[in-house]
């Protein structure tokens, strides 16, 4: 009597998976050695500087984890109009919503891109010149970050970027751009002031206007006296703990609300390289801000030239000095 058709199956099912087994075990082992052998040469999603960060290290010499941040949000990005090499941003503040958005808002209601920040084209047109000479390549150092329009211009060149920044919105804001601009193998943040010294100092952060946030209330309320202002501690840490004497830097941008003067003389060493090797400077010179910390204009030129910058010249309220 013939088998019924159900055990029939079974037997065929049994059957073919017996040996199926085999042949299947056969094609997944390359795959499975593929899937490792990509994993294990998959970037590392934490930020380490040029040289690797010991866990050894003083918290203030660890780079910022941007995947360890919680994420921001909303987040409002676009790419910046009119630079060579566009990159994104992120909006840190947005403006008085919903009837006074910030201006890039409004701007990116009609389908245009942010504004260029100034910062942006210049840094660009000065990384261009190393790039047209041959001699791509080297650090930048961006003190007084914000969200990035000066790092990213940078990064997006393809220089490395080590960037300061003590404000936490900031940071966060940094990290989007880091994520959009797929530079996260390029740009190292610290979440702390570049000073003359290590330690904590009070900072003042005024609510509304993240990027005019300064270590001197007065500084920080200058130009915007109606915003609230906050004062928290932050880190500080001098450039020259942090940037290796074997590193070629090419350009440092010092935007720190009137604290410039500390900024320079915690990177004495590293300014202090000889003609050729040394960076190209650009540095706020706003001296109400820079009396506001009890430093000058004047106070910073002295400083400047014992070290062998001879070349200042204005560009707004920016200096870009030189050895040439």
């Amino acid at each position: 009597m013939p088998a019924p058709l159900a055990a029939s199956w079974r037997r065929h099912a049994s059957a073919a998976a017996s040996s199926s087994t085999p042949r299947t075990l056969l094609l997944l082992v390359p795959v499975l050695i593929l899937l490792v052998f990509v994993l294990s040469r998959a970037p590392d999603l934490t930020f380490s500087p040029a040289t690797a960060a010991s866990p050894r290290l003083p918290a203030r010499l660890r780079p910022f984890d941007c995947y360890a941040s919680p994420q921001a949000s909303p987040v409002l990005a676009s790419l910046v109009e009119g630079v060579p090499r566009p990159f994104l941003y992120s909006l840190a503040d947005l403006g008085s919503l919903p009837d006074r958005p910030h201006r890039n808002i409004a701007r990116l209601l009609k389908g245009k891109r942010f504004r260029k920040p100034d910062i942006s084209q210049t840094i660009q047109e000065l990384l261009a010149g190393e790039v047209g000479r041959g001699s791509g390549g080297g650090v930048v150092v961006d003190v007084g970050a914000n969200v990035g329009m000066a790092a990213f211009a940078a990064a997006v060149m393809g220089f490395r970027v080590v960037a300061f920044e003590p404000v936490f919105e900031n940071l966060q804001r940094i990290c989007d751009g880091v994520y959009l601009n797929r530079v996260q193998d390029q740009v190292v943040v610290y979440h702390a002031a570049a000073s003359d010294r290590a330690g904590n100092i009070t900072m003042h952060k005024v609510i509304g206007r993240l990027d005019n946030s300064a270590i001197s209330a007065t500084g920080a309320k200058l130009a915007f006296k109606s915003n609230e202002e906050v004062a928290l501690e932050v880190a500080t840490i001098p450039l020259d703990e942090v940037i290796p004497d074997a590193e070629r830097v090419v350009l440092i941008k010092i935007d720190v609300q009137g604290w410039e003067s500390h900024v320079l003389r915690g990177a004495s060493k590293l300014l202090s390289r000889r003609r050729g090797e040394a960076p190209y400077l650009i540095y706020e010179e706003d001296e109400r801000l820079l009396q506001a910390s009890n430093s000058s204009a004047q106070e910073i030129r002295a400083f400047l030239g014992s070290v062998g910058y001879n070349q200042c010249t204005r560009h707004g309220t920016d200096a870009h000095c030189t050895k040439e």
